[in-house]
């Protein structure tokens, strides 16, 4: 059984094909040469940071499925600080078009020490921006964007740092390691 541990950069596509009729993407066949492994789980195009992949479905299927709740550990730059408020609101559960969120963890950190993002998040003078530490167990579409603009604080920048034990730790974007 093989089980890597992927830094999705930016712009990838979570799948080893482009199948698009827009213009060619980076996929994941552009960095990952062990062949037979495939993602446990998805990040958006527009989303950075751990992806799991595996050659045994029975372990893709139980990373994947929220219902084995592993939680999965995001970096998130929102605009403007968040109150208290609101990181109550993340805490409790945020209503969205599909339905209650399960609660979150959440808490402010200081900006992490992560690579540059190409390209970079547009800055603004006016408007503040925040880290946030978030953990979910749940995996709905797009979650952590829709939870963060419910509360009034859209995302910038989006890192999943980890998903249950297995973090990002020593991984430059499009570096991969196979783990335990």
């Amino acid at each position: 059984m093989a089980l890597i541990a992927f830094n999705k950069p930016y712009g990838v596509l979570c799948q080893f094909t482009n199948e698009s009729t827009g213009p060619a993407r980076p996929t994941l066949a552009d960095h990952i040469t062990m062949p037979g492994v495939y993602p446990a789980g998805r990040l958006d195009l527009d989303s950075e940071g751990l992806l799991l992949l595996t050659d045994d479905g029975r372990l893709q299927a139980r990373i994947a499925d929220p219902r084995f709740k592993a939680p999965k550990t995001y970096l998130v730059q929102v605009e403007g600080e968040p109150d208290e408020a609101a990181l109550t609101a993340l805490r409790r559960g945020v209503r969205l078009k599909d339905g209650m969120t399960l609660p979150a963890g959440v808490r402010r950190i200081d900006p992490p020490a992560l690579w540059p993002r190409v390209p970079p998040v547009r800055f603004r003078k006016s408007v503040p921006d925040c880290w946030l530490e978030l953990i979910l167990r749940e995996g709905r579409n797009r979650q952590v964007r829709r939870m963060t603009a419910a509360v009034g604080h859209p995302t910038l920048r989006l890192v999943r740092w980890a998903i249950g034990a297995w973090t990002l730790d020593g991984l430059a974007p499009g570096e991969w390691r196979q783990v335990d």
